[in-house]
């Protein structure tokens, strides 16, 4: 027995509802299974399907293409579709996000669609492609049909398995650490600048561990007056340290924390207190490492290892101070 639906275009209508069903459940964040099973066929099949319809509405006798060819197809032109969607998309202001780029598939979608019905509903409807499903045993096929049949269906079944595998696994984004400054209220502004000798002022300092593992972090600070001259040989700007003072030390240990996008947590801060017994324009600059580093002399002049210290840093940032 065959079941056919030849007034209207059903592979067309359920590939435009399977878009309009995925949306809330991608942008609400609904249950992650479901978006999977939605959202593989949007991504992996539906675009290319609902193009070849609008290109190919008609049956294989008449210059169009059949069912099974109709199916690879449209897994072949899906994988070409969705990354040239998101190339263009990287060149826009809104760039490639889980929103833009379902949005964006989604139009791609209904735009086709609406194109496929208009020439399916103008081809001879003796012509139509049209989706048919068998109810009957299968006719006997020969080895090449059936061959080609079981090298689709597992070719299918490998692609599936390994997106939802690169779904599911979790990955190690870059490593990296937050490393900042914060004024006495805890936000970014309202740091000190100008301050008068022996005054005391403080600033918060913030660290977050996205290494991947457990880090022992060290950081220094140090109070430095340096100058910008030009050379005239090179014809570049130089830094030359005058004078580089050891004020602290900060060691501690930290786990690895996951990074969130959406919501950003602190995961270790401490506020500095410090002061400053010289007149002069100075940077206090606090330098972060990752590996254990040597003891100074608190107030000491380490100039001539200034360049050598900075560079080495892992991180650094510094407050701009004008002692009076």
């Amino acid at each position: 027995m065959k079941i056919s639906f030849k007034t209207y275009p059903i592979d067309i209508i359920l590939c435009i509802l399977w878009g309009i069903l995925l949306l809330p459940i991608a942008l609400l964040s609904m249950n992650s299974i479901l978006r999977i099973l939605f959202g593989l066929p949007f991504l992996l099949f539906i675009p290319g399907y609902v193009l070849l319809s609008a290109l190919f509405p008609t049956k294989k006798n008449t210059k169009g293409i059949d069912g099974m060819e109709r199916i690879a197809l449209s897994f072949a032109l899906s994988l070409s579709i969705v990354p040239i969607l998101g190339l263009i998309l990287n060149y826009t202001p809104w760039g490639i996000r889980l929103e833009t780029i379902l949005l964006s598939l989604f139009f791609f979608i209904i735009i086709v669609s609406v194109i496929a019905l208009y020439r399916w509903k103008t081809t001879d409807p003796e012509k139509r492609f049209i989706l048919t499903f068998e109810l009957s045993l299968p006719e006997k096929k020969n080895r090449l049909d059936t061959a080609l049949i079981i090298i689709l269906g597992i070719s299918i079944l490998i692609a599936f398995a390994t997106i939802i595998y690169v779904i599911t696994t979790p990955k190690n984004g870059e490593p990296f650490t937050e490393f900042y400054l914060l004024g006495p209220t805890g936000k970014a502004t309202g740091y000190p600048s100008n301050l008068t000798i022996g005054e005391n002022a403080s600033v918060i300092i913030g660290l977050a561990n996205h290494e991947y593992k457990t880090i022992n972090y060290s950081i220094e600070i140090w109070l430095i007056n340096q100058t910008t001259d030009y050379n005239e040989s090179t014809h570049t700007n130089e830094t030359n340290y005058t004078h580089m003072w050891f004020m602290d030390k900060i060691t501690l240990d930290l786990n690895h924390t996951t990074a969130n996008e959406k919501e950003w947590k602190m995961q270790w801060e401490y506020n500095y207190t410090f002061q400053i017994k010289r007149k002069g324009n100075y940077k206090l600059t606090f330098l972060l490492f990752t590996t254990p580093t040597e003891e100074y002399i608190h107030y000491e002049d380490y100039k001539s290892i200034a360049k050598q210290k900075i560079a080495t840093a892992y991180e650094r940032t510094y407050l701009k101070l004008n002692i009076i």
